[in-house]
């Protein structure tokens, strides 16, 4: 009988140590998933989410023929730096064209206002003759009445033969002078008046076509500004600190107005774009700590925070949004983008570069 209990025993023993280990491992795992159901909620974290930055593309502002290239591809180039230049000989002989031809306006110009000075002098001038006419009219009618009185005087003593006829016809004729430079003094006083309005009419005119003179230098000189421009468009410098990718152009090709010839990227000013799923968005807020692990350096994490939530979902921005009012609606779990900065000193090195996939990971308050 004893030999029967032995077993029977031994199996009681080992089944009794099974359930605890059971058990214990049971705990241990709900244990675990409770601290790992806690650890998901305060860590939220996407894997669709990438570097993004600010890319300059540098175009040409003038078509040419490009004539010198200063930078390679990667190349590290400062705020700026010269990078290529486009042959200048045409826009050169522009230049000079119409700085010659605003040249010619402006002597143009400079005649006109003095040709518009001596017609002034030569008003006043005439202003002076006619004043000068007016008193020498004046003299000759009042010489003219005194002619007339010393004639009618004469005839009647004439009449009484108390003067000899050779006397009455000397004053006779001194009135017929009288009268004749009379005439010749209103004849005067007519042309002197005529010379007045003929130069008041040129001067009117000269005044007139000083205004249009005027505007067609202000045109000359904004071709000249433009040409100025043109021949400075000719250099092409860096609009930022970064580095040259996808450069398209070689020395000697001909390049036409607001063709791409290469990029210029900042590495200084680059932040995450991650998209996450709007169920996970409950709890995030600006200002919030963000570790950053990348696909690149598997070993290092990387500092950041929220800066901003987009104020839509990707899908509302894309080129063909949902119309869920068609009739053939299916609910999709939207994603939201949310824009995570680098903290400063994060990436002394600059070793992260626009494109590269990362793992975002928001710390939210407890």
């Amino acid at each position: 009988m004893e030999e029967i209990k032995t077993p029977t025993h031994g199996n009681q023993k080992r089944k009794t140590i099974a359930i605890s280990a059971l058990a214990i491992i049971v705990i241990i795992v709900g244990i675990s998933g409770y601290f790992y159901i806690q650890y998901k909620k305060n860590h939220i974290s996407t894997d669709d989410a990438f570097v993004d930055g600010r890319i300059h593309t540098v175009s040409s502002k003038v078509p040419g023929t490009v004539k010198n290239i200063y930078v390679t591809d990667n190349q590290f180039v400062k705020n700026g730096e010269a990078l290529l230049e486009i042959d200048s000989q045409d826009f050169d002989m522009r230049l000079k064209e119409v700085s010659s031809g605003l040249d010619v306006e402006k002597t143009r110009l400079s005649e006109l206002r003095y040709k518009l000075d001596t017609a002034k002098k030569q008003l006043e001038e005439i202003k002076s003759a006619v004043e000068a006419a007016k008193a020498y009219l004046e003299l000759q009618e009042a010489n003219m009445k005194q002619a007339e009185i010393d004639l009618k005087r004469a005839e009647d003593l004439l009449k009484e033969d108390v003067i000899p006829k050779e006397r009455y016809e000397k004053t006779k004729t001194g009135y017929d002078i009288a009268i004749a430079q009379v005439k010749s003094a209103r004849e005067s006083l007519r042309q002197a008046e005529a010379r007045l309005v003929t130069q008041k009419a040129l001067i009117k005119q000269t005044e007139a076509s000083l205004e249009p003179q005027k505007a067609l230098i202000r045109q000359r000189e904004a071709s000249l500004g433009a040409a100025e421009l043109n021949l400075n468009y000719t250099k092409i410098y860096s609009p930022s600190d970064g580095y040259i990718t996808r450069k398209s152009v070689e020395r000697g090709n001909q390049v036409q107005t607001g063709q791409p010839l290469m990029a210029v990227v900042p590495l200084d000013d680059i932040w995450i774009v991650a998209n996450y799923k709007e169920t996970q968005l409950e709890r995030v807020k600006p200002g919030q700590k963000v570790k950053i692990k990348v696909d690149t350096y598997p070993g290092r994490i990387f500092k950041g925070k929220v800066e901003s939530i987009m104020a839509g979902t990707g899908a509302v921005f894309s080129l063909f949004p949902p119309e869920n009012a068609t009739g053939s609606f299916v609910k999709v779990v939207q994603r939201v983008p949310v824009k995570i900065v680098f903290e400063k000193g994060t990436d002394p090195e600059h070793l992260l570069r626009v494109g590269i996939s990362v793992v975002p990971t928001i710390i939210v308050e407890k």
